[in-house]
């Protein structure tokens, strides 16, 4: 019989304590798989809850400042990404000055496929894990 992770769902091994894909451990006695709702004969993942104290950030707004201002990573900057944001920075700034603005346009190409990937919801959770807004 097949064993499910009761934490994440997904499908182990016999004799293995705990899940591969989440980390929890698998309880011996857990056999049947997790209830899933769906919906139109696709699956629904459940609603992602935002923790208490933290701030949802708006996918509209990271995209468009990936859009627009991507270049000087301003979108990584507001999702709390903030290492990769200076490094666009930098690049863009001190890497353009190097390479005549070569450094620059590349960065420029990055933020804006970046923006494009968190519209499309390709990139949909903030640098704490939390769930990006409408």
């Amino acid at each position: 019989m097949n064993k499910f992770c009761p934490n994440c769902g997904k499908e182990v091994a016999e004799g293995v304590q705990f899940c591969e894909n989440c980390g929890a451990p698998v309880n011996a006695t857990q056999q049947a798989a997790p209830q899933v709702q769906v919906q139109n004969g696709q699956p629904v993942q459940p609603m992602q809850q935002v923790p208490a104290g933290t701030q949802q950030k708006s996918k509209l707004c990271a995209g468009l400042l990936g859009i627009f201002l991507g270049t000087f990573g301003v979108h990584n900057f507001y999702l709390g990404y903030t290492g990769k944001a200076v490094t666009q920075l930098l690049v863009a700034l001190l890497g353009g000055i190097v390479t005549c603005g070569i450094a620059t346009v590349a960065v420029e190409i990055w933020g804006l496929v970046e923006g494009i990937m968190i519209l499309s919801g390709s990139i949909n959770t903030d640098a704490n894990g939390v769930p990006l807004g409408q």
